[in-house]
């Protein structure tokens, strides 16, 4: 299924999923993003895709929970942005995806992947 799950934001601060015709909170939105399901988050007021903001509420709400992020990193991130985006923007993403790839091997290090 590549069709584009739907959840709209209300002006409460609300989130609702349109395919499961029910309230969602950042979980359910975090258990979205680890499922692979194709999702966008449309403001219902401007229409405006708030899909960015929303994941980023839902790495801060993760963070406040299990840190993962350090003061060092974060730092570092937003020196970043002053660099091109372009350039920038393929690096994070290729080491988010190695870091995906690795992760079995991470969380279980006396059993290697090969």
């Amino acid at each position: 299924m590549n069709e584009w799950r739907v959840v709209k934001k209300y002006p409460n601060r609300r989130l609702y999923d349109t395919n499961e015709s029910r309230y969602v909170t950042l979980a359910d939105i975090r258990r979205l993003v680890l499922e692979h399901i194709p999702f966008k988050v449309i403001d219902k007021t401007t229409q405006q895709d708030i899909t960015r903001s929303i994941l980023l509420q839902v790495i801060s709400e993760q963070e406040s929970a299990a840190p993962l992020l350090t003061r060092e990193l974060l730092a570092a991130l937003i020196r970043c942005q002053s660099l091109d985006a372009g350039t920038l923007r393929p690096a994070l993403e290729d080491a988010a995806r190695l870091l995906a790839q690795l992760q079995p091997a991470l969380a279980n290090p006396a059993h290697p992947q090969t």
